[in-house]
């Protein structure tokens, strides 16, 4: 009998998980794919919210601002890259810049700090490549921007270095309810537990209607993106949003945390809670809407497009707490925007929940500190000198886009959860995320990961299941 089950190993999960491994509790976490940071935690903006843009008194409102408040000392403690580059929100009728002000009032109830409605002039003078029609701007300094995997990987890896078990390919079948607890029922077996914590992002309705006969319903909305060349990485330094309609905050423009440039999302309600494929309308409604924001789009610098979903509930606010009709049975369902931003903030909510009713103790040996894999592109040459020195596989590079060497894929392989396939490895180092796309690279990632894992190329997935790439050798077909 564990003492708690986490379904669900994106942000939120693991962010739990990390805050739980805290106490003397049992505690394992069910995920359906082969990875942490599959579903959304992989595909999203990466941005962390002011905290000006949902109602006050809300979740969403009070849990936002909190948890931009923590990414600071979080990002030290995990050692996930975070940067306060800032924000604006765009006006580009003098009709509409009452709202701006309205805004600004709303994140002030919040509890945003240094809002402020700055002028045309000024805005042109810190973006200069935002379209000229502009009139005005909320600028929030306080926002900024994440890699959301990399964030859910050093959540996860804490928590299971403090001794939170993981299962991948786990899906729930069915839950029962117990005299002590849960059965619950997946494809790799029965798991007992005192309580369960619901996590699992687009499915958590699937999740919490097995149990509770007070329905929720979860609304896949989809996003799609593009994403352009470390070579335009600068062309704006601030996040630059528009004013936001009833469907989110439209289409942004922003720096990524690891130097490109990141246009999007579309906002599409939609069924199929697989569906993320990308569509040339969806990418033509992306570049159409940010032409809006900028004055040019450097076309010839995209390199991919991908898609999302969002977890979008009918109640229009996150839903955390235990359900009405099932005790032990703890929801934390429809994260969407701006979820990423208050993960620091949820995990600790629930924390409250559970020690409120298990009364845990805590650890003695909790350790809050986890360091990343070395990144060589970001050394100076004493310090790769001295990297290849004690290890002489990172002085070859694998991937030359991202100059990723062989020795951060190998430990990205043997690190506590580490990478099993070829979308784990560019979680992890980035390595097939650069200009090529994996163009150059691929054969020899693979190559390593069939020697790190003692398996043939040809059991080698892009994102585990059924996703080989190779069948076998040409003469052997």
């Amino acid at each position: 009998m564990r003492d708690i089950v986490i379904i669900g190993a994106g942000v939120i999960g693991s962010s739990i998980a990390r805050e739980l491994s805290k106490y003397d509790l049992k505690i394992s976490v069910l995920e359906k794919e082969s990875d942490v940071a599959v579903g959304t935690s992989k595909a999203n903006s990466g941005i962390v919210h002011a905290g000006y843009d949902a109602k006050p008194n809300t979740l969403k409102g009070k849990l936002n601002v909190k948890g931009n408040a923590m990414f600071d000392d979080l990002s030290k403690e995990l050692d996930f890259p975070f940067k306060r580059n800032g924000s604006l929100v765009l006006c580009f009728e003098e009709q509409e810049k009452e709202k701006l002000y309205q805004l600004k009032e709303q994140g002030e109830k919040n509890g945003v700090p240094g809002l402020k409605v700055i002028s045309r002039k000024e805005i042109l003078k810190l973006e200069p490549n935002v379209n000229q029609n502009v009139v005005a701007a909320l600028y929030a300094p306080t926002g900024g921007i994440v890699c959301p995997y990399e964030m859910t990987i050093a959540y996860a890896e804490n928590a299971n270095t403090n001794g939170v078990d993981f299962y991948f390919h786990t899906e729930v079948k069915n839950i029962k309810k117990l005299e002590t607890g849960f059965l619950i029922k997946t494809n790799q077996g029965d798991f007992e537990s005192r309580l369960i914590i619901n996590a699992a992002g687009v499915f958590a309705d699937s999740i919490h209607n097995m149990i509770s006969d007070h329905k929720i319903k979860i609304i896949p909305r989809k996003g799609e993106y593009c994403l352009f060349d470390k070579a335009v990485g600068n062309f704006t330094q601030r996040t630059l949003f528009q004013l936001p309609t009833k469907m989110g905050k439209g289409v942004l423009v922003t720096p990524t945390v690891d130097g490109n440039l990141l246009i999007g999302p579309t906002a599409v309600d939609i069924e199929d809670k697989r569906e993320v494929s990308t569509t040339a309308e969806g990418l033509s409604i992306v570049l159409e809407k940010a032409r809006i924001t900028l004055k040019e789009i450097p076309m010839k610098q995209i390199i991919t497009s991908f898609a999302g979903l969002r977890a979008h509930s009918i109640e229009d606010d996150f839903i955390i707490g235990e359900a009405k009709d099932v005790s032990g049975f703890i929801d934390v369902a429809g994260i969407e925007s701006p979820g990423l931003s208050s993960a620091p903030a949820i995990a600790q909510m629930v924390e409250n929940i559970v020690t409120e009713k298990l009364n845990p103790k805590e650890k003695e040996n909790f350790d809050p500190i986890r360091k990343g894999i070395p990144k060589f592109r970001e050394m100076s040459n004493q310090e790769r000198r001295a990297l290849i020195e004690k290890d002489c596989s990172y002085g070859r590079i694998v991937c030359r886009c991202e100059t990723v060497t062989e020795g951060e894929i190998r430990s990205a392989i043997k690190r506590p959860l580490g990478a099993r396939d070829l979308d784990g490895i560019k979680r992890r180092t980035r390595a097939g995320m650069g200009r090529c796309q994996s163009g150059f690279c691929l054969p020899k990632i693979m190559k390593i990961l069939s020697e790190e894992l003692d398996l043939p190329e040809t059991e080698i997935t892009k994102f585990g299941k059924q996703s080989n790439l190779v069948i076998g050798k040409d003469k052997e077909i």
